[in-house]
């Protein structure tokens, strides 16, 4: 009893240093970027794009600048208390592939509320913002598809859900900002402005974190209890780093959006997740004529426990006869990630409008993580006919490598159980979207997507459909998206 108390203290103990060393160097880093953006004076406000307003989960748009149709009034906005209501609707459906052939309806109500608290009570420069959904539909991918590459960003269990709710403080002329409450990451890290016009998941959030981190990470539909600060060093360069409930659903098996059904669990308890990202702009100023671009160097670290995607805890593979049937638990994860947009052609007299490209590219170990190797890119055409000077095009492809490991615990399966079984490979994405605005505030989007080799080529082996092949996809779109 005493041996087993000493080895329990002593895990609790390096469990508890390995977290005062992550806490330690990120305060080392914020700091050193708080001392550099006091030797920096210059201005936020004359970006091209200003990326420190709430940004709407659905549109990417700023919740406190968006167009609107005007229907929904706002008498209190003159003392700092902003309304939003947003709508998606769309219709998805597969003509081949995937586990079964069918359509879906799917909506998304998203109610946000902006406080400016400065305005309201006197509190400078402090904001609030809240935000909720009420999601309804079935989801193509989760019943028809079983793939990595989600095909709607509002794909999620229906219920009533609080998303984010937040308080946000800035120092100097927008310099240094800190964030603290129920977060999201999604908009801020790992992300390019040039995936907007994209209906898939992952053009938003990739699939390497979603499918990586415990519970999808703090991404919709599930924020996650976290700080996060932004620290402008000069316009072209600022760090970002932040801190996060490792599992904002809490442990247990199952789908993690049952075990936080409400999105109220506010869970601070779990091994922390910490996210970082130093990202470097050029031409970003308004009015400058030459090419806007971006370069974002970003990682995570997670302190928590990871289940081994191919050996049991008795050290033989979970396809083993002999196997305990419980994977081996390995310690913490790390990933990493770079993404690169570069403006290929401005319109004249404008700033966003034009051609843009972007390139993002992640990596993780492939021990403990399903994916290991994640890219995509594209290319979005916004505003180019001056009568449509707020469509959008964009095509894109992306990639999703299954990890070895896990491959080889298919191989296992192959071996020891049915020599016909399937080896997970890669997931493939290739798809177009055209955004079409019927007038401010509303908005359609047909779209296309091809999956190729759903869920890697196969279901999950532990999963209800164990070791069934998957065939390529062809799934068409259509949403509607209306800002009231």
């Amino acid at each position: 009893m005493s041996q087993w108390f000493s080895r329990t203290r002593a895990g609790q103990f390096h469990r508890w240093s390995a977290l005062n060393n992550s806490i330690r160097d990120l305060a080392r880093t914020i700091l050193l970027a708080a001392l550099l953006a006091a030797t920096h004076a210059l201005a936020q406000e004359d970006k091209k794009t200003d990326d420190d307003k709430p940004a709407d989960p659905d549109t990417g748009e700023s919740t406190v600048e968006e167009k609107t149709l005007g229907i929904l009034p706002n008498p209190l906005q003159k003392y700092g208390i902003k309304f939003a209501t947003t709508y998606i609707g769309e219709t998805l459906g597969n003509i081949s592939g995937g586990l079964k052939q069918g359509a879906i309806y799917e909506g998304r109500l998203n109610l946000a509320v902006d406080v400016d608290l400065q305005k309201l009570v006197g509190i400078d420069k402090l904001t609030f913002h809240a935000n909720m959904f009420q999601i309804h539909g079935e989801g193509l991918s989760r019943s028809n598809l079983g793939n990595f590459f989600v095909v709607s960003g509002i794909e999620a269990l229906p219920s009533t859900r609080l998303y984010e709710a937040y308080f946000e403080k800035q120092w100097g002329d927008k310099k240094v900002s800190l964030k603290f409450g129920q977060l999201a990451a999604d908009s801020e890290f790992f992300n390019t402005k040039y995936t907007d016009v994209f209906t898939n998941a992952s053009m938003g959030w990739p699939a390497i974190t979603s499918l990586d981190l415990p519970s999808g990470g703090p991404s919709p539909p599930l924020a996650a209890m976290g700080t996060r600060l932004l620290v402008n060093i000069t316009d072209q360069l600022s760090v970002l780093s932040g801190i996060f409930d490792g599992n904002q659903a809490g442990p247990g098996s199952g789908d993690p959006q049952e075990r936080d059904r409400y999105g109220i669990n506010f869970r601070v308890n779990d091994p922390p997740l910490l996210l970082g990202q130093i990202q470097y702009a050029w031409n970003n100023k308004k009015g400058d004529p030459n090419l806007a671009g971006q370069i974002k160097f970003g990682g995570w670290r997670h302190l928590g426990s990871f289940a081994d995607l191919r050996l049991a805890s008795n050290g033989v593979s979970l396809a083993a006869p002999v196997s305990s049937g419980t994977p081996l638990l390995l310690s913490g994860d790390v990933g990493g990630w770079a993404v690169l947009e570069q403006q290929l052609y401005r319109v004249p007299h404008s700033d966003d409008r034009g051609i843009g490209a972007f390139a993002r590219l992640s990596g993780a170990p492939a021990d403990r993580n399903l994916i290991d190797l994640y890219g995509d890119a594209g290319v979005e055409f916004v505003g180019l006919i001056d009568s449509r000077p707020d469509d959008k095009f964009g095509i894109a492809a992306g990639y999703a490598h299954v990890s070895r490991r896990a491959q080889a615990l298919d191989a296992d399966y192959r071996a020891l159980i049915d020599p016909n079984w399937p080896i997970r490979s890669f997931e493939g994405l290739l798809t177009a979207v055209y955004q079409y605005q019927v007038r401010d505030g509303w908005t359609f989007q047909p779209n296309v997507q091809y999956v190729i080799r759903p869920g890697g080529g196969a279901t999950d082996p532990s999963g209800p459909l164990a070791g069934r092949g998957l065939k390529n996809a062809t799934v068409f779109g259509l949403r509607t998206t209306v800002k009231f």
